[in-house]
C-alpha cells in the first residue's frame, strides 16, 4: 500500500481553508437576546465575580478555567526545525491546542512569547496564571526550558508541565514497563544507556529512576561521550545529576551488555555493531525525530529479539506524545489539580501499559488494517484507541488524589469514567474508520468532472493519501493546465486521465447503452452523443463495465441532472430501490436523513424501503441503527392524512422482519431527546434516533439545509444507496475535502 504523500501546497491550504489558522472561539451560552447580554456581561456578570473574589476556588465554577490550558513557547526549539521565533512556532502551538480538544476535550489556546530571557518569560507566564487551569510548555530549547519549568512549577499553583520532557518519559516509560514484561526483566537490575542529554532525554532518565531504575546502572551519554563523575566539558548542573563513576567513554562502549537503549538524539547514532554487542532481549528506543537512530529493519537484521519502538508511525511501537499530555491534563483538570507530579506521571505510564497488554477493539484494528496483539511489535497503545479518555485520566487523578495534588477529589469514579466516555466526539473514529477502510480497498476512482479544479485537487489527495488510483474524465490539456494553477503540476504525471477520445472501450460503451435505451427514444446517434459528450454518462459507463470501482460525481451539476444521466446507465431510481441518505455530523453527534435525493413524495412502502438503506449506511459507519419516522405528529396526535403514511410504515417494516430499531410516527424532538421519550414509555427506541425518516425530498432537503446553514452542521452526502455499483453524488457547493470524502465512501462501497 502506498505510503501518504503531503506536499508543501496542501499543507498551506490545510492552514488557510476555510479560514486561517486551525482554531476558533465558541459561545457555550446564549447570546440573542439583551437578557442573555446583560447576564452574560453587565450587570450579571458582577455576582460571580463577587463569589470568586470571596472565594477563589469559585472559578472553577464560574468561568472556564477548570477546562482551559494555555500551550505556550518562545519558539525556541521548534520540532526539528530549531529556533524558528515565537511566531514562527505558533502553527505547532496552534496544532498543540487542537489536539487536546481532539484527543481530551480540553479547551487550550497558544500563546507565543517573543522574548528568549527565561526571566521574562517565567514573569509573563506567571502572571497569567489566573486564568488558566494548567499550563503546558511546549518548543523550548534546554537548557532554559529546565530553568523555567522549575520555577513556574515553584511559584504557580496550577499544573505546569513541559512536553517535550515529559511526554515523551511517561509514553517511554509505558512502553519500557511493556518491553520489560516480555523479556522477564526486572528495572531495578536492567542496565539502561540514554543517548542525547537535553530535555527528553534528562526527564525519560529521571522518570525511570524514580520507578526503581538504579543510578549505577543508567549510563548517560551526549555528543562528546558518557557523563562520567569528573567529567568538565560541556556538563551543566542536569548532565551532573545523572553523572556515575565509570570508565567507560564512548557510547560504543557503554552498549555493551546494556538491556535498554533510550535515544533523543540524531539519525544513525546507533549501528548494528553496537546493537549486537547488547544483551539478551535488548530493548530499542530510538526516538529521534523524523528519523531513528537506528531503523527496527537495521537492529533486527543483527538481534532478531530485539524490540524496537521509535518516534514514526509508520514502524510498530510508536512512542507518541499525543499518547499522555491530553489525558495527564483531563486528569489533572477534573481534580483542580495544583500540579502535575511525579506519581501521576508514573499512573499514566501504568495505565498505558495495561492498556497494551488488553484485548484490541475491532475499530482499533479496522483503523490499522491489521490484527494487533500485546507482543515485541505492540508494546504501547495506538493514538486512536477509544479506550484511552476514559482510562487514562482516572488513573493520573486517583494519582493526584492519593498523594495531595488535589483541590478537589472526585468522589464517584465510576460516574466519573462514564462521563469521560461522553465528552468524545464519536464522529472523528466514524470518519478513520471508513478511511481506513477505503485503504483497504485500494478502489480505482472515476472523478467525473476533471474539468473542475476542487475535483482534480481531491483526485490527487485521494491518490497521494493512499486510498487507490484516482481515474479522471476530462481533456489531459486541461487537466494539466489547472494542476498547475493549483499548484500541483508535479501530480500530472500521477493521475490518469481519461475520456471519450482516447479509450478502448467506446464502441462498447455504445452498443451497452443502445441496448439499454433504444425502446426509451433514443437512436444511435443519441447514444453517440451521450457517450461521446456527457462526462456523467461516459463516467457512469467506465464503472458499469469494471474499468473503475467507483465513481464521484455532482460537483459542477445539479444532482438532480446527474441523477438522470446516471440512470441511463444504472436502475438508480425509486422504483428500483435507490435512496439517497445524508449524513450529518454536529457536535459530537451524528444523524442520517433519508431520503434527500431519489423520492419526490414515497408512501410508506417507499419509507420502509428508505429506512433500511439508511439503516445499511449507519452499518457502514459502525452506528447501531436506531430509525425514527419523523412528522409533525406524534403516534397519532394531531391527525393528519399528511402524517398517516409516517404511521403506516412502520407496520410495513414489521411485516418485512428487519433487524434494526424502528418507531414513529414522532416529532424531531421526542425523536432525539431521551427525556422526550420518556414520556412515550411504550415507544421501542432505546435511546434517540440516530436515522430520520422525513415525509418527503423537499423536508429532508430543508432540513439539512438548515441545520448546515444555521447549525454549522458537516453534511456528508447524499450517500446514494441501493444501486448495483458505488456512485456517490456530490452538491455543486462542495470544497475539494468534501469530495474527496465522497470518494472515500464510494470506496468503502457504502449504500
Amino acid at each position: 500500500m502506498p505510503k501518504a504523500k503531503i506536499t508543501n501546497e496542501e499543507a498551506l491550504a490545510f492552514h488557510l481553508e476555510p479560514t486561517p489558522g486551525k482554531w476558533e472561539i465558541n459561545a457555550t451560552v446564549p447570546m440573542t437576546t439583551q437578557r442573555d447580554l446583560s447576564l452574560a456581561y453587565s450587570p450579571g456578570v458582577a455576582v460571580p465575580c463577587e463569589a470568586i473574589a470571596a472565594n477563589p476556588e469559585t472559578a472553577y465554577d464560574y468561568t472556564n478555567k477548570g477546562n482551559l490550558v494555555a500551550v505556550i513557547s518562545n519558539g525556541t526549539a521548534v520540532l526539528g526545525l530549531g529556533n524558528l521565533g515565537a511566531l514562527g512556532s505558533k502553527p505547532v502551538m496552534e496544532g498543540k491546542s487542537v489536539l487536546f480538544k481532539r484527543f481530551a476535550d480540553v479547551n487550550s489556546i497558544d500563546i507565543e512569547l517573543d522574548t528568549e530571557d527565561p526571566d521574562k518569560f517565567i514573569d509573563a507566564v506567571k502572571l497569567m496564571g489566573p486564568t488558566f487551569g494548567g499550563i503546558n510548555l511546549e518548543d523550548i530549547k534546554a537548557p532554559e526550558c529546565f530553568i523555567i519549568e522549575q520555577r513556574l512549577k515553584e511559584e504557580m499553583d496550577i499544573p505546569v508541565f513541559h512536553d517535550d520532557q515529559h511526554g515523551t518519559a511517561v509514553i517511554c516509560a509505558a512502553g519500557l514497563i511493556n518491553a520489560l514484561h516480555i523479556s522477564g526483566k526486572k528495572i531495578e537490575d536492567v542496565k539502561i544507556v540514554l543517548n542525547g542529554a537535553g530535555a527528553a532525554g534528562i526527564a525519560c532518565i529521571e522518570l525511570l529512576k524514580s520507578m526503581g531504575a538504579r543510578h549505577d546502572n543508567c549510563i548517560v551519554c551526549d555528543t562528546k561521550g558518557v557523563i562520567y563523575q569528573g567529567r568538565t566539558e560541556g556538563m551543566n548542573q542536569w548532565k551532573s545529576a545523572h553523572a556515575v563513576k565509570t570508565e567507560l567513554r564512548t557510547l560504543e562502549e557503554a552498549m555493551e551488555g546494556a538491556d535498554v537503549f533510550l535515544g533523543v538524539s540524531v539519525k544513525g547514532a546507533v549501528t548494528q555493531e553496537m546493537v549486537a554487542s547488547m544483551a539478551d532481549n535488548p530493548v530499542i528506543f530510538a526516538m529521534a525525530n523524523p528519523d531513528p537512530e537506528i531503523t527496527p529493519e537495521e537492529a533486527h537484521e543483527v538481534r532478531v529479539d530485539a524490540i524496537v519502538a521509535t518516534g514514526r508511525s509508520d514502524y510498530p511501537n510508536q512512542v507518541n506524545n499525543v499518547l499522555g499530555f491530553p489525558y495527564l491534563f483531563r486528569g489533572a483538570l477534573d481534580i483542580n489539580a495544583r500540579a502535575i507530579n511525579d506519581e501521576m506521571k508514573i499512573a499514566c505510564a501504568h495505565a498505558l501499559a495495561a492498556l497494551a497488554r488488553e484485548d484490541v477493539p475491532d475499530e482499533v484494528a479496522l483503523a490499522y488494517g491489521k490484527s494487533l496483539t500485546f507482543g515485541r511489535d505492540y508494546i504501547i497503545p495506538t493514538p486512536f484507541d477509544p479506550r484511552l479518555i476514559h482510562r487514562i485520566p482516572p488513573a493520573v487523578a486517583k494519582a493526584g488524589m492519593d498523594t495531595g495534588a488535589a483541590r478537589r477529589p472526585i468522589i464517584d469514579m465510576e460516574a466519573y469514567e462514564i462521563s469521560l466516555k461522553s465528552r468524545m466526539d464519536p464522529t472523528a473514529s466514524i470518519l478513520r474508520g471508513l478511511n481506513a477502510r477505503a485503504r483497504s480497498a485500494q478502489s480505482r476512482m472515476i472523478f467525473a468532472e476533471g474539468d473542475d479544479p476542487r475535483v482534480l485537487r481531491a483526485a490527487v489527495t485521494y491518490q497521494r493519501s493512499g486510498f487507490g488510483k484516482a481515474l479522471v474524465v476530462g481533456r489531459a490539456d486541461d487537466v494539466k493546465a489547472k494542476l498547475e494553477a493549483a499548484g500541483l503540476g508535479d501530480a500530472v504525471r500521477e493521475l490518469e486521465v481519461v475520456n471519450a477520445a482516447n479509450t478502448q472501450h467506446f464502441d462498447t460503451y455504445k452498443d451497452f447503452l443502445f441496448n439499454r435505451l433504444q425502446r426509451k427514444g433514443f437512436d444511435r446517434k443519441d447514444i453517440h452523443r451521450l457517450v461521446g459528450r456527457d462526462r456523467h454518462v461516459f463516467s457512469a459507463l467506465m464503472l458499469a463495465h469494471g474499468h473503475g470501482d467507483g465513481l464521484v460525481t455532482g460537483a459542477t451539476r445539479k444532482s438532480a441532472h446527474v441523477l438522470d444521466q446516471i440512470n441511463h446507465v444504472f436502475d438508480a431510481d425509486a422504483k428500483h430501490g435507490a435512496a439517497g441518505v445524508t449524513a450529518l455530523l454536529h457536535k459530537g453527534r451524528i444523524v442520517l436523513i433519508g431520503d434527500t435525493l431519489v423520492h419526490e413524495w414515497p408512501d410508506e412502502n417507499d419509507l420502509a424501503t428508505i429506512a433500511e438503506r439508511a439503516a445499511g449506511v449507519a452499518r457502514h459507519m459502525g452506528l447501531d441503527p436506531r430509525v425514527a419516522f419523523v412528522s409533525f405528529s406524534t403516534f397519532g396526535y394531531p391527525v393528519s392524512e399528511r402524517a398517516e403514511k409516517m404511521h403506516i410504515a412502520p407496520g410495513v417494516l414489521d411485516k418485512r422482519g428487519v433487524d434494526f430499531e424502528y418507531e414513529g410516527e414522532m416529532t424531531v424532538d421526542v425523536a432525539l431527546n431521551a427525556k422526550a421519550q420518556e414520556n412515550y414509555p411504550f415507544q421501542r427506541l432505546s435511546g434517540p434516533a440516530n436515522i430520520l425518516i422525513v415525509p418527503a425530498r423537499h423536508s429532508a432537503s430543508i432540513s439539512v439545509k438548515l441545520m448546515q446553514e444555521m447549525g454549522g452542521a458537516t453534511v456528508v452526502g447524499p450517500i446514494l444507496a441501493g444501486v448495483d455499483k458505488p456512485i456517490q453524488i456530490c452538491s455543486t457547493t462542495s470544497t475539494a475535502n468534501d469530495v474527496l470524502n465522497m470518494a472515500v465512501l464510494a470506496a468503502c462501497n457504502i449504500g
